[in-house]
């Protein structure tokens, strides 16, 4: 009798375990809609004010930049992208890097080129690409600098310029001024059935890539003040870091929207729609690394982005 009792309280609590979890399972799901985050999502969020610094070059101490990792790990053989911070004055001596990464100015003036050229400070909102192997020296010069960095393949290494080698890319240095901005909605590749064309509407810059489909691509999304929509991700990837202004981001409609300062990250795989919107008193630009193509849609000239 005591044996079936024990039997008894226990198939009650399996019975009161299981039911539990079901309505939690039940909540999670119900809790975001279904068409926004497919089963395979991986969704991450970092706020500037969340990561963790350390120095970019070990081995010069004090002296190193400081870093941090917004996605992947640049010390693997994996991609990966990560913040910059320089102090004022700074400018490294002569060296080169095992693999070639790509730059984007966040806040403040960088120079990168090689040794002997004049200074061609970059200001906000800039975009440069430095090759491996290439010899070449970074400096800064303003109060506060910051700027995004990303490789293809790491780990990320500081190398004398005894190994210098030629791997046949050549450096780019795109000051923000030079940038061309094309009207979203004229985009051939943004599929945005019924959004007219607007001054004052989302603008798109090419930077690097081949914007199609299964394809690695870089462009600068432009949203003006007052924007409210979706950035529709179709690809594998999508990854994107604020480079100006302060977006707010969710993945549901207004539900735990966070805001995001300059240098924060939102990045998904999968199909997803992120909302965005720009409330502040200048344009958000946000830098978007895709794996595909993208959709940029006003809220008003999206009938399906709550369905």
């Amino acid at each position: 009798m005591k044996n079936i009792r024990t039997f008894l309280i226990l198939v009650l609590a399996f019975l009161v375990t299981a039911l539990g979890s079901a309505q939690v399972a039940s909540q999670t799901t119900e809790s975001v809609p279904a068409d926004l985050v497919p089963a395979d999502l991986t969704a991450q969020v970092v706020l500037t004010a969340e990561v963790e610094w350390g120095p970019l070059n070990p081995a010069r101490g004090d002296q190193s930049p400081r870093a941090a990792t917004l996605w992947g790990d640049r010390t693997a053989s994996v991609p990966s992208g990560f913040l910059v911070q320089f102090v004022d004055g700074f400018s490294s001596p002569p060296h080169i890097h095992n693999v070639t990464y790509r730059g984007v100015v966040i806040r403040g003036l960088v120079h990168n080129d090689d040794p002997g050229a004049a200074n061609m400070w970059l200001p906000a909102g800039s975009f440069w690409t430095q090759p491996a192997g290439d010899v070449h020296i970074t400096a800064a010069d303003a109060n506060s600098n910051l700027a995004y960095i990303e490789i293809e393949d790491g780990p990320y290494l500081v190398l004398p310029t005894e190994e210098a080698f030629d791997n046949g890319e050549r450096p780019v240095n795109v000051d923000e001024s030079n940038l061309v901005w094309l009207d979203a909605s004229n985009i051939t590749w943004i599929d945005q059935t019924g959004v007219s064309p607007s001054a004052n509407g989302p603008k798109i810059a090419f930077l690097w890539g081949t914007p199609q489909a299964g394809e690695l691509n870089g462009t600068f999304v432009k949203l003006p003040t007052g924007f409210t929509g979706t950035l529709h991700s179709y690809g594998s990837t999508l990854r994107a870091v604020v480079i100006q202004g302060q977006p707010s981001h969710s993945l549901t409609s207004g539900t735990n929207a966070k805001t995001l300062e300059p240098g924060s990250y939102f990045g998904s795989t999968g199909e997803t729609r992120h909302q965005v919107s720009c409330e502040t008193g200048e344009a958000c630009i946000i830098y978007v690394r895709a794996e595909g193509t993208f959709d940029v849609v006003p809220a008003s000239s999206s009938p399906n982005q709550n369905s």
